[in-house]
């Protein structure tokens, strides 16, 4: 086979039907750019679910009475309720935090906001214990077991925040996921129409080849690799999408977020080991997507 002419041939096909190319290479790489925001949202979900469940914690708030009259937990109802809390199944660690460190740790936590800071009073912070199980997810044991009890204010649940925050970034994998798998469903059309278009356009050369003892694989070639061409460029395309993306909109947006590492950053190097992955989906889809239509809609 000649790799010259059938170079050529895929050259003429991409220039003859230009605006379909385009068209083509736009929907695969808006299609795979929302295929690799899901992958990246699910990877950012998964280190943010790591990270927060080793860090929670279950916060027993205690009334005001005792965060006022006992610092150290030394009487009654404190020290029963840590001793309850000590010896109960799946407790990892009890730690008791009276109001003086609670309002130091609140001061570091929100040190970037000293307005805030300067707003808060100690008398506002109530002491707590700060439960860490041996099982994040079975939190809510704690919260039946402790609501209400004496010297009890409330049980602060952390896992119930994390659960909506997780919700919300499912949500939006979800949502990216779907309409990338729209995307790549007109993706598809679109390569299957400019096969057939540009099959339709060289009938008359492709029937001579034929007749000279050309294969039917030897005519089709050029076919397949303008499809695959073209959904390189769109998955290159896309790359480039979710890096201007990541430095124009994410760094701004959510920078202090990342900063302070509430949530885990995107990386480059992220985005680098996903190209590969968006280059290859756009390699395969388009081989298929080509291989199916000229078996099926196109005699050559």
């Amino acid at each position: 086979m000649r790799t010259s002419f059938v170079f050529s041939e895929v050259v003429t096909g991409l220039r003859r039907n230009v605006t379909m190319t385009i068209a083509m290479v736009l929907t695969t790489a808006i299609s795979l750019f929302l295929f690799g925001v899901g992958l990246l949202v699910v990877n950012m979900v998964g280190k943010m679910q790591d990270d927060y469940l080793g860090q929670l914690e279950v916060a027993v708030m205690l009334t005001n009475d005792i965060s006022s009259n006992d610092k150290d937990c030394t009487q009654e109802p404190c020290r029963g309720l840590r001793t309850d809390l000590e010896t109960m199944s799946g407790v990892d660690t009890v730690v008791f935090e009276n109001r003086e460190k609670g309002y130091e740790r609140f001061q570091k936590i929100f040190e970037a906001q000293p307005e805030l800071v300067k707003l808060a009073r100690p008398e506002a912070i109530p002491a707590m214990f700060r439960v860490k199980l041996e099982d994040p997810e079975r939190s809510d044991v704690i919260v039946q077991e402790f609501n209400g009890k004496a010297g009890v204010k409330n049980v602060d649940d952390q896992s119930q925040d994390l659960d909506r925050l997780f919700g919300f970034l499912n949500g939006v994998r979800d949502a990216a996921l779907a309409l990338a798998l729209l995307q790549a469903a007109a993706a598809l059309l679109l390569i299957s129409n400019t096969i057939q278009v540009s099959a339709f356009t060289r009938r008359t050369e492709v029937g001579i080849m034929r007749l000279v003892g050309a294969t039917r694989w030897y005519t089709q070639l050029p076919f397949l690799i303008e499809a695959v061409v073209a959904g390189v460029i769109g998955a290159i395309a896309a790359i480039g999408l979710l890096v201007v993306t990541k430095v124009f909109l994410l760094n701004r947006v959510l920078g202090e977020l990342f900063s302070s590492n509430i949530i885990p950053e995107v990386s480059m190097v992220e985005i680098l080991f996903l190209a590969p992955v968006l280059v290859g989906v756009a390699i395969l889809i388009s081989a298929l997507t080509g291989y199916v239509t000229l078996r099926l809609y196109v005699r050559l």
